[in-house]
């Protein structure tokens, strides 16, 4: 939530009309089960601030615990769960009612991005973001699409020419 709150500080402190806040999805929650990919977050609890949360510029402190929306946050992710399932639960929910944005900035770890691209670029590209994880604090910016097919199921996919680094870019600190 830190990571998230001082990454998105420029926008929050750039805001006119103080609307945009996190939303914690537990589709966004990392590929892993190490102790520091675990959140101590209650579900749907409140979100405090932490000692490294009490400067953010744009993010006055005593304003930090209202920017969290934490209506869907259901706590760790299940031991059942998988990256899989938490990647195509991420896309169906930014086409949901639980985002109801036109632009959608996710804030997550870097091989949940990279698995993001692998699964939905189209299989036969080739690109660096299937091969390298973006680097810390990296940005980049796509185009999402979701199509219906005739039953009923949807598809999700990333168009290639939508793709720009905004920011530092992939595998810089990945080993080759």
């Amino acid at each position: 939530i830190s990571t998230a709150a001082i990454g998105l500080s420029d926008r929050f402190a750039a805001q006119n009309k103080h609307d945009d806040n996190i939303l914690l999805l537990p589709s966004l929650q990392e590929i892993s089960f190490n102790p520091d990919a675990q959140t101590i977050l209650p579900p749907g609890g409140m979100a405090h601030p932490t000692w490294c949360d009490m400067t953010i510029p744009g993010v006055p402190v005593e304003k930090f615990s209202g920017l969290i929306d934490t209506q869907h946050h259901t706590g760790n992710k299940a031991l059942d769960s998988t990256g899989l399932i938490r990647l195509n639960q991420f896309v169906s929910d930014v086409f949901s009612s639980k985002c109801d944005k036109d632009v959608i900035v996710a804030v997550g770890h870097s091989l949940f991005f990279r698995s993001f691209f692998q699964l939905f670029l189209p299989r036969s590209l080739e690109h660096i973001s299937k091969k390298k994880k973006l680097v810390n604090g990296g940005t980049v910016m796509v185009t999402l699409g979701e199509v219906t097919l005739e039953d009923g199921k949807k598809v999700y996919m990333i168009d290639p020419k939508s793709i720009v680094v905004v920011y530092g870019g992939f595998g810089k600190h990945t080993k080759k």
